[in-house]
């Protein structure tokens, strides 16, 4: 048994979708652990890219199941719209690879309508969600208020629920909650019967797994915290909803039972390897980030195995995905942001737009102290290094490699904002290679620059750099071993 964990070691948007993509192969199960469709990353696989949000990205591998765990904040529009896409851009059979923990909490408009009262409630303080309700569905799942997978399969216990909920919220906002909960429950009455074929009991079948010795593959998706709310930031309406499959009866549907042994009957059955993907990145943890401009759930290795029930004992490798620069979108402390010119290069040359908002992402320098920072909670056992090409061209490359506040060096990254707006980054200069990486497929192919890069890397943060991307395309990795 093998469980591989891929992690973000920034705020996000490292790639890891791309390993993800290269190891699925190998997996049996790829299984989000937390986060919800506020995530985004995109693959390119043979020419073709796809963009990911709440599904795991194991759907592209066509032997490979794919689990969404009980973490997750679930919303049924954005889970039928994916596969849609999915569909409509040739991947056959992804219907039948994707299933869905019974213990997810799931995501109603209700919360969509409230996440933007609250940002708006909150004035100048708003934490700038990217308003899909990810936030309010995480703090009904914390007040014990929240309405859970398994218990939309009960029409009167979920209707009792959702209208207890409309009615805290509407004593709280009042005509300003645009709201029909008559409309949520009617929508309902389709995704009930649809998502039943994908519901199974997570805990039961990651244990299963595991006592199997099948391989996992955990890989993070991508988070925005701190998103201001545009057009393309809201997502409205019903969304796209789907048949029910054939060899499923409703009442098999509705008993949890049958969850993983009837994969056999209605679902392609386990290879020899597993792939749960994790979520987010460490920057962005509730906990461990640069709160509060975080996400709401935990993207530490210890999320990963909450919300996947994992063996902690069975980990065999944790990939710490590190972008070769730095970004982040939204607001936030950003201690190597670049606002001038090297930031608007970055930016340019690496195509760094928001796969969910489309909205430029902030660029700057490599920042090893958060990258060094998020080895100390996640403890990773390789450097998964990404889009190194795009550094192709510098003349000169920066990594600040220290804070120094009061003329006194930190000895990590400080929990104190106001501590780590004060601070002063110190920076490492390094010679670039202005030579193209983009061909190189070997360590060996890569300029001696590039090399010193790299490796500067790998002793200042204690760990080794494994992978090495040069290029969007998944063809473009050097693999050291």
């Amino acid at each position: 048994m093998t469980i591989t964990v891929v992690m973000g070691s920034q705020f996000g948007d490292e790639g890891k979708g791309k390993l993800t993509d290269i190891l699925a192969p190998k997996a049996q199960l790829c299984a989000r652990a937390a986060g919800g469709h506020n995530a985004g990353h995109q693959i390119v696989a043979n020419g073709v890219s796809y963009s990911f949000h709440l599904l795991p990205s194991g759907l592209i591998n066509p032997s490979c199941m794919n689990l969404i765990g009980a973490d997750v904040v679930f919303y049924a529009p954005s889970f039928f719209k994916e596969l849609q896409e999915l569909e409509d851009k040739g991947l056959k059979g992804v219907r039948n690879k994707i299933v869905v923990s019974d213990r997810c909490h799931i995501v109603l408009d209700l919360h969509v309508a409230v996440d933007g009262l609250e940002e708006v409630e909150l004035g100048a303080r708003q934490i700038g969600t990217t308003r899909r309700g990810i936030g309010p569905t995480y703090s009904c799942k914390h007040a014990r208020n929240g309405i859970r997978l398994a218990e939309i399969f009960d029409p009167e216990l979920f209707e009792r629920k959702l209208r207890q909920l409309e009615q805290g919220y509407r004593k709280r906002f009042g005509d300003l909650l645009v709201y029909d909960v008559d409309d949520e429950l009617k929508r309902f009455e389709t995704y009930r019967a649809d998502l039943a074929k994908y519901t199974v009991d997570s805990t039961s079948l990651m244990y299963q797994a595991q006592q199997d010795k099948k391989s996992i593959l955990i890989e993070g998706a991508n988070a925005f915290a701190k998103c201001q709310a545009n057009e393309q930031s809201i997502m409205v309406g019903p969304g796209i909803v789907v048949s029910q499959g054939p060899g499923f009866s409703p009442q098999a549907r509705c008993s949890f039972k049958f969850v993983f042994y009837k994969w056999k009957s209605g679902l392609r059955p386990f290879r020899d390897g597993c792939m749960p993907p994790g979520v987010q990145a460490l920057m962005l943890d509730i906990t461990h980030g640069g709160y509060p401009f975080v996400t709401s759930s935990s993207t530490t290795i210890a999320g990963i195995i909450n919300g996947l029930s994992l063996n902690p004992r069975a980990l065999t490798e944790v990939i710490g995905v590190v972008k070769a620069y730095t970004t982040r979108v939204g607001a936030g402390a950003f201690k190597t942001e670049d606002t001038g010119e090297v930031g608007t290069k970055l930016q340019e040359i690496g195509h760094e737009w928001g796969t969910s908002t489309g909205r430029r992402r902030r660029c700057g320098w490599l920042d090893l102290v958060i990258v060094r920072y998020s080895n100390s909670v996640n403890y990773y056992d390789s450097i998964n290094l990404t889009k190194l090409d795009v550094l192709d061209t510098f003349e000169t490359i920066k990594v600040a490699v220290a804070y120094k506040l009061d003329g006194e060096e930190l000895s990590s990254y400080p929990a104190d904002l106001d501590a780590l707006e004060r601070a002063e980054v110190v920076y490492k200069e390094f010679p670039g290679w202005q030579e193209s990486t983009t061909n190189c497929r070997t360590w060996h192919d890569l300029p001696q620059k590039a090399k010193n890069y790299v490796e500067f890397i790998e002793t200042f943060v204690g760990v080794n750099v494994k992978w090495i991307g040069t290029g969007p395309d998944r063809e473009a990795t050097i693999t050291r071993g």
